[in-house]
């Protein structure tokens, strides 16, 4: 059961993806249903996904899916309809190539680089994948959806990683106090940085003692993936 609100915002919603192919921004979601922050709208948004009528695709702005609608709502169980997402398709899971043994983590494995992550000011969310690169199994561990961004700027210096570093993420929404996360803010800036949950607030802490550490509402942040590997060039 929806309520008023939820049941408004998922119409708007559908409504554009099918009018322009592409889903609303939260400043547009936030006008269309007269509320004051877009704090009220990722309340929402997180209510429609967690009942299942939306999913928010990892690492990427404003990429909103339409999974079901209630009765009556839109044309989305018309046969033919296909929700649209911005920012270019999702990459399928990583296959196993060049295998050397019967052991699945001895194989190397391509991921795609889905561009590049601030380790400093964050940047815009990238979702293009630029290339792929090949990884080591064990470094990926057992199962999962990873990918591969390039680290631009030297805020995580003091844990070892490196401006033009590539870092390995395993795609998950959680995380614990301490990891090193991609932590996607308010839908449209994406960094790498230290994660700790402060009461009803998300701490980003670089890991360079010239970048303050970020405080920041935890309805404004979304963890897109944890660190588990490292790739570097010389």
């Amino acid at each position: 059961m929806l309520t008023k609100k939820q049941r408004d915002l998922l119409e708007f919603i559908h409504t554009r993806l099918q009018k322009d192919g592409v889903p609303p921004s939260f400043d547009e979601m936030k006008d269309a249903l007269d509320l004051r922050s877009k704090s009220g709208i990722h309340r929402l948004i997180t209510a429609l996904e967690e009942r299942g009528f939306i999913r928010r695709l990892a690492h990427r702005a404003r990429a909103i899916e339409i999974v079901k609608l209630p009765d009556g709502l839109g044309a989305a169980k018309t046969a033919g309809f296909t929700p649209k997402v911005i920012d270019g398709p999702h990459p399928s899971p990583s296959v196993p190539a060049n295998p050397i043994s019967d052991n699945p983590q001895m194989y190397a494995r391509e991921l795609p680089v889905m561009g590049q992550i601030a380790a400093g000011v964050p940047i815009e969310a990238i979702s293009h994948v630029h290339h792929h690169v090949a990884v080591p199994g064990q470094m990926l561990g057992n199962g999962g959806q990873h990918f591969a961004l390039e680290v631009k700027g030297d805020s995580m210096i003091d844990a070892g990683i490196n401006d033009g570093d590539v870092v390995i993420i395993r795609e998950t929404s959680t995380a614990d106090n301490g990891d090193i996360v991609v932590a996607l803010i308010e839908d449209q800036e994406a960094t790498l940085k230290k994660f700790y949950r402060r009461g009803a607030s998300i701490a980003l802490e670089a890991a360079n003692p010239a970048y303050e550490t970020r405080v920041l509402p935890s309805e404004m942040v979304n963890v897109q993936g944890r660190l588990v590997g490292l790739i570097r060039n010389y």
